[in-house]
């Protein structure tokens, strides 16, 4: 059996990139809907749009909605691993630790979608370059954000609860490459996923959050739930299953190291937010990470010095 190769050329680096400034936007969209909205309301909104926005491309794209049970079946388990099990844990784990923190716990996803990638996926093995790769962007992350008290008896849970979040991630990278091989287009596949998220959350939010008075709801919430919806959601999500079906679960998920950076950097250049030189520093511990990661520079520098 030829196993599949899973690099990371110039056009997929530059995907995620772009991914990362999606989701690293998510944060100021956030930051502005929590003002009005209860935080599952938002999640809610967020995927519900995010499915109409998506079945409104595919609508335009011509392509057609799936039939097929199977494909139906494995949206439910891709809306459940890649967004209800996450989000509810993250938005439960930060009512009672800092977002700084929870952010920390997150980036460790590329570290558990090795583990759980190397187990299930034979063609995602982990290379000794690659662990270091991930250890080093960790760090970076770390350094960053800061580290805060880990692990005192009032907050455990929370912190677990947010690391259950972040192995939920790890199994949805892992999931989700079935649709390579259903030959679903990453643009149904999106729409799938989110769709089959707000059917199970929407009356999870109904009960836990009750319906909202809009005329309460000012207009810069709204625009940021869209914002939300259509450029962190929608048009990453079509990103993030395009990634994932050319580079493999391990790689798309690198994005979780790059979303601190692109969040620092968007509230520099955006919110007068101050950079200070750790930022600076955890992004070069960052982008160290990544070139391990991505091998090219490292074998050239042991073919030169060989």
């Amino acid at each position: 059996m030829t196993l599949a190769i899973h690099s990371m050329n110039t056009k997929v680096w530059g995907m995620l990139i772009l991914l990362s400034i999606l989701w690293g936007g998510s944060f100021f969209f956030v930051g502005v809907a929590v003002y009005d909205l209860p935080p599952l309301t938002i999640v809610t909104l967020r995927v519900g749009i995010a499915a109409l926005t998506l079945w409104g491309i595919a609508l335009m794209l011509g392509l057609r909605l799936p039939k097929s049970i199977k494909v139906w079946g494995a949206f439910l388990g891709m809306g459940l691993l890649n967004n209800v099990i996450p989000f509810v844990l993250i938005v439960w784990g930060q009512t009672q630790i800092a977002s700084g923190l929870a952010s920390i716990l997150n980036a460790a996803t590329p570290i558990f979608t090795i583990v759980v990638a190397g187990i299930l996926l034979p063609d995602e093995r982990p290379t000794p370059l690659k662990l270091i790769g991930v250890a080093l962007g960790f760090v970076g992350v770390a350094v960053m954000i800061g580290v805060p008290t880990l692990g005192s008896d009032s907050n455990l849970l929370a912190q677990l609860a947010v690391v259950g979040a972040a192995i939920s991630y790890a199994f949805a990278g892992v999931y989700g490459r079935r649709f390579k091989s259903l030959g679903v287009n990453p643009v149904i596949t999106a729409a799938g996923q989110v769709t089959a998220s707000t059917l199970i959350l929407l009356p999870i939010s109904l009960f836990v959050d009750g319906t909202i008075d809009v005329n309460k709801v000012h207009m810069n919430t709204w625009i940021a739930i869209l914002g939300l919806a259509v450029a962190s959601t929608a048009i990453a999500y079509v990103l993030y299953f395009k990634i994932l079906q050319l580079a493999g679960a391990t790689n798309v998920l690198l994005v979780t190291l790059l979303v601190p950076v692109s969040a620092v950097l968007l509230g520099w250049l955006f919110l007068n937010e101050s950079l200070e030189f750790i930022h600076v520093l955890g992004m070069a511990l960052i982008a160290l990470g990544l070139s391990a990661i991505d091998g090219r520079l490292w074998h050239r520098l042991k073919y030169s010095f060989s």
